[in-house]
């Protein structure tokens, strides 16, 4: 019985559209991509200001209290670590990364038995299933950084010198809680995260 690996992955733009990453762990294991899910709903952090592609990192979110509800995933995490979460559509890699460094680009911010437990405006989920079933979700948020840079135009958020050309680039400015209106953002551009109530303001480089 293999374990096969799922994993979201979002579009950086706004009103960003989600798909699913399917993968082996061990042998392999041929899968098909998961239509979205939801009543017109993505994952992707929904945000708004000037229309423009955007990217996301992160650093200094809250998490919800209940945020470690279980599940089984054969990688090992703990809340409030960080990783490195990339490859393809056939090839998914995850890989732990130290919160803020380059590697780094999503925080793990909650574990539950599956992805659809996840608290709903989390950034991307990281999930492994057996036989079709879920048997574990890591709830990841981008690992953004107050004054550090990402390239948000790929498939996954990548950190970058503020310097450095980039497909989407944008720097984190601030990050704003008890609010998801964009508007408490001085550059008038940002990400906003309903359920727990912050901003990330972001500025294109």
């Amino acid at each position: 019985m293999s374990r096969l690996v799922v994993r979201r992955v979002l579009t950086a733009t706004f009103g960003a559209v989600a798909a699913l990453t399917l993968i082996a762990c061990s042998s392999t294991v041929t899968g098909t991509a998961q239509p979205e899910i939801g009543n017109g709903t993505v994952d992707a952090v929904s945000t708004t200001s000037t229309p423009k592609p955007s990217g996301k990192p992160s650093s200094g979110k809250p998490t919800p209290s209940n945020a470690n509800n279980g599940g089984d995933v054969d990688f090992e995490a703990a809340i409030g670590d960080c990783v490195t979460l990339g490859g393809t559509i056939d090839d998914a890699t995850i890989a732990k990364a130290s919160c803020g460094s380059r590697a780094s680009n999503y925080k793990v911010i909650g574990k539950a038995p599956t992805s659809g437990e996840c608290i709903s405006d989390r950034d991307n989920y990281y999930a492994e299933t057996i036989n079709n079933v879920q048997t574990g979700a890591l709830c990841l948020d981008i690992d953004w950084v107050v004054g550090g840079c990402m390239d948000v135009g790929g498939d996954d958020p990548k950190r970058i010198d503020c310097t450095e050309s980039a497909i989407e680039g944008i720097r984190v400015t601030n990050i704003v809680q008890g609010t998801d209106d964009v508007s408490a953002c001085s550059s008038g551009s940002g990400f906003k995260y309903s359920d727990r109530r912050f901003v990330v303001c972001v500025q294109d480089l």
